[in-house]
């Protein structure tokens, strides 16, 4: 029945429209949403989950798979459906070994033993789309051998037609459809999908993480037998080994676990921060561990790329968000596709300096992976909120990232994310390995509220809402921080004209006498120790109070 088209056609679709039927009919009913309401959406929402967790198991194909990538959509579903999802583990029932042989000989155009004298007849992974064997070529070098699933083409091929119908409904029935841009959506998802369909791609993915990541400390790529791969049939590295997680593995070989988590970080950081592909599924069965303590990494059929101009946009959404500019930030992410067309863009700024000042306004040095976690969560609920779609490549990003934080955490408890990301992210955002881009800028952004001072104090002084009262404790302090920084750094720049003009007086003889590059030097150095001595001030009176509150 599995592979009958219009069964499993009939399955899905079903299967989606009874969904959208239980949600519409859930929304009539409950015109208040109070917190039992909100309590039996959720139940709703997670039965939903579970239910198309079962289908997806037991028809394999598109369903498992497609449920990875919505997995990856927190723009998109609730993060009750997607936790759900996030259990969905491609591990399905293998096919016959005959089957698998069959392919072999017809991709190879010959009989197994031409180039193996053995193969394992029980799969070591089976998932929806291969399975993987252990075997040997005939000088003895064991390998690993990918086979395709029986079929599996033809079993996409009719679910990528259930899955167009389904998304021409929610396109023309559900709010969707003008929230986000499915038609764009599905074709990501038939491009991302299908790729791994092709082996040839996942070879070339292979060798290229291969060229990139050959030399990197502590982690190995495994080779690739080119002459032997075709479409249908991938023949790689046979590498020992366990998951990356394996505690009773790593203490039996007496490896040390921060050292694990630093390779895999820094492995991760140069993945996620630097252009180029990096693996969008790095789960502990796609991470592997040596007895050395090498992490090995394998299965590169799902990767997504971070093109340079996207990578240089992304640099500056990030320096937008440090330097508090959000015009910047605004303009980054329509750089990156990410806001659509009908975007309210103020809005969008709005509330993404209201997120961010919110998480500001928090206690950073506490910041660990299970907060780290909660940040990504309410990143997607605002996402999702939003006329915001994220392209496939960073939706997938942001899931690897939320992989690796789990990898990380599950590996070495103790890590400190903030202290061990502090120097890289300060090197990445300045770009180019140079500080002097981001100083730049941040000089420029300094010296703005110097020229915007008078004018936002005009502005208080004719709003009578505010009853000639401060709008908040916070804005003021931010007010005051910022009228420090300026006459700080203005009175230094002072002194060091002083410097400037007692050195030409010297050396060059253009000014009358050197009192006046001593008044000047004076000057300037009085007024940034007051200037300073008043700030820092300030900001003990702030950690008081908030201390106080607390």
């Amino acid at each position: 029945m599995k592979y009958i088209s219009i069964y499993r056609i009939t399955v899905i679709v079903w299967m989606s429209m009874k969904f959208l039927i239980r949600i519409y009919w859930f929304e009539k009913r409950h015109r208040i949403w109070d917190q039992d309401t909100k309590r039996k959406w959720e139940e709703m929402l997670s039965d939903q989950a579970e239910e198309y967790r079962r289908k997806a198991v037991h028809l394999g194909g598109l369903l498992i798979k497609f449920g990875q990538f919505l997995s990856s959509r927190g723009d998109l579903l609730p993060s009750s459906f997607i936790k759900e999802l996030e259990g969905l583990v491609d591990r399905v029932e293998p096919v016959p070994f005959y089957r698998s042989k069959e392919t072999i000989e017809e991709d190879w155009n010959a009989s197994v033993d031409t180039h193996l004298s053995t193969i394992e007849e029980t799969p070591v992974a089976s998932a929806s789309i291969g399975e993987v064997y252990k075997a040997y070529l005939k000088d003895g070098t064991p390998v690993a051998v990918k086979v395709q699933r029986y079929r599996v083409k033809d079993t996409f091929r009719m679910d990528f037609r259930a899955l167009k119908i389904v998304f021409w409904m929610l396109n023309k029935f559900t709010v969707y459809g003008k929230k986000a841009d499915l038609p764009a959506l599905y074709r990501e998802v038939v491009r991302v999908i299908s790729n791994e369909l092709d082996f040839t791609m996942e070879l070339e993915n292979g060798r290229h993480f291969k060229k990139r990541f050959g030399d990197f400390p502590s982690v190995y790529i495994p080779e690739y037998y080119s002459d032997l791969s075709t479409k249908r049939v991938l023949v790689m590295e046979w590498v020992e080994g366990t998951k990356i997680t394996d505690l009773s593995f790593i203490k039996k070989n007496g490896i040390d676990r921060e050292q694990i988590a630093r390779t895999l970080f820094d492995l991760s950081i140069a993945q996620f921060l630097d252009a180029g592909m990096f693996h969008s599924d790095p789960h502990p069965g796609n991470l592997m561990l040596k007895a050395d303590g090498t992490v090995v990494v394998i299965d590169f059929g799902m990767v997504g790329e971070i093109k340079q101009e996207d990578a240089d946009a992304l640099r500056t959404m990030v320096q937008g968000f440090i330097l508090d500019d959000y015009d910047r930030v605004i303009e980054a992410l329509q750089e990156m596709d990410f806001l659509l067309p009908n975007a309210d863009t103020e809005r969008v700024k709005k509330l993404l300096k209201q997120t961010t000042e919110m998480y500001l306004d928090g206690n950073f040095d506490k910041l660990d992976a299970h907060m780290m976690n909660d940040m990504l969560s309410d990143l997607q609920q605002f996402v999702k909120d939003q006329p915001i779609q994220l392209p496939a490549d960073y939706a997938f990003l942001g899931r690897a990232t939320s992989i690796i934080i789990g990898v990380l955490s599950a590996v070495y408890p103790n890590i400190d994310l903030i202290q061990w990301g502090r120097p890289v992210i300060k090197q990445w955002v300045s770009g180019d390995g140079s500080n002097a881009s981001l100083y730049t800028e941040v000089i420029k952004e300094t010296v703005r509220p110097l020229l915007s001072f008078p004018r936002a104090l005009i502005e208080y002084l004719e709003d009578g809402d505010k009853e000639r009262e401060w709008k908040s404790y916070h804005q003021r302090n931010r007010l005051f921080h910022q009228f420090y920084l300026v006459y700080t750094a203005f009175s230094f720049l002072i002194f060091v004209s002083g410097v400037a003009a007692l050195y030409y007086t010297l050396v060059v003889p253009v000014l009358p006498s050197v009192w006046i590059s001593g008044v000047f030097m004076g000057v300037g150095l009085l007024g940034f120790f007051i200037c300073s001595i008043k700030h820092v001030r300030m900001l003990k009176g702030i950690h008081h109070n908030r201390r106080d509150e607390q």
